[in-house]
């Protein structure tokens, strides 16, 4: 870790350093971070466990990079970073490093649901709300979800199975009934939104339904092919 390190600062050093490191900021990086995630996700899927090694290396770079260009900034260094995970783990496990019980892992999710939730109120400001903290950068269909289970959890209706499944027909009757343009693209984003409110309701995951929709689709097209 300690080497891994070094060649980080090296690598930003203005005397000496890579020109191309050295001229990143946060915002050029965060996209890279982004996508060596779905390349560990990819090699975890493959279950090619060499390239998931080196995936993960990848990965690890992004964290460091982020932890270099914030130490420059007197932000804060890596290891502040370290300490803030130990922190949280301990913190969100009482169960383990603590008195609490937690009968099963339907209980855990739910406990540390309600933690982050004490979390985020404490922060104030966005993270307060109740669907304050869902990252905007995340993927529509996935953060769609996650709005849904939030909402729920603050209280808000859930629609079941039939209902869901109405809210997609009063779209696709909205679609047919030849609107403007404008009015097509959120109707066809409200279908979108209904149907992760039916995969929901089905206890489904809808990132898995269309994952194995895409899957399905590029068989038939290379068996065409």
């Amino acid at each position: 870790m300690e080497k891994l390190l070094e060649i980080m600062a090296r690598l930003r050093d203005p005397q000496g350093g890579c020109p191309w490191d050295l001229e990143q900021r946060f915002e050029t990086i965060a996209p890279y971070t982004i996508e060596e995630a779905y390349e560990v996700d990819d090699a975890v899927r493959r279950g090619d466990l060499e390239d998931l090694r080196e995936e993960l290396g990848d990965l690890l770079l992004q964290v460091v990079f982020h932890a270099q260009m914030a130490k420059e900034a007197g932000a804060f260094g890596f290891e502040d970073v370290v300490e803030a995970i130990c922190d949280k783990l301990v913190r969100r496990h009482p169960h383990v490093f603590g008195d609490a019980i937690v009968p099963d892992a339907r209980a855990q999710i739910a406990a540390w649901e309600e933690s982050k939730a004490k979390e985020r109120a404490a922060k104030g400001g966005a993270e307060s709300r109740p669907l304050g903290g869902v990252p905007l950068g995340l993927p529509a269909l996935l953060r769609a979800e996650k709005l849904q289970r939030r909402a729920a959890r603050a209280g808000a209706p859930v629609p079941g199975a039939e209902a869901a499944a109405q809210a997609i027909e009063a779209r696709l009757a909205e679609l047919r009934s030849g609107a403007a343009v404008d009015h097509v693209r959120a109707a066809v984003g409200e279908l979108l939104f209904a149907a992760v409110a039916l995969a929901r309701a089905l206890e489904l995951e809808p990132e898995e339904c269309l994952r194995g929709a895409n899957a399905r689709f590029e068989k038939l097209v290379g068996e065409r092919g």
